[in-house]
């Protein structure tokens, strides 16, 4: 079964997003998908995954310096 996590994210510009992009495929690879929503103020990171845990998403970008918060329900 997929879930569906939200966090909040430092991610500002589409270099950003390619900074991160390999580490967020590996995790979602296998049925998953991401994407980033930069209008939002919290710069939201949607990840929709059947394998990958929030601390795995969150160490991702931490790895290329962003700061990466999961948003609770």
């Amino acid at each position: 079964m997929k879930e569906v996590f939200v966090f909040r994210t430092s991610v500002t510009s589409r270099a950003d997003i390619a900074g991160v992009q390999e580490g967020l495929n590996r995790l979602v690879a296998g049925g998953g998908r991401w994407n980033f929503d930069l209008e939002d103020w919290e710069r939201i990171l949607r990840v929709e995954t059947t394998g990958c845990r929030p601390a795995q998403v969150i160490a991702a970008l931490a790895q290329k310096g962003h700061r990466c918060e999961e948003l609770e329900d």
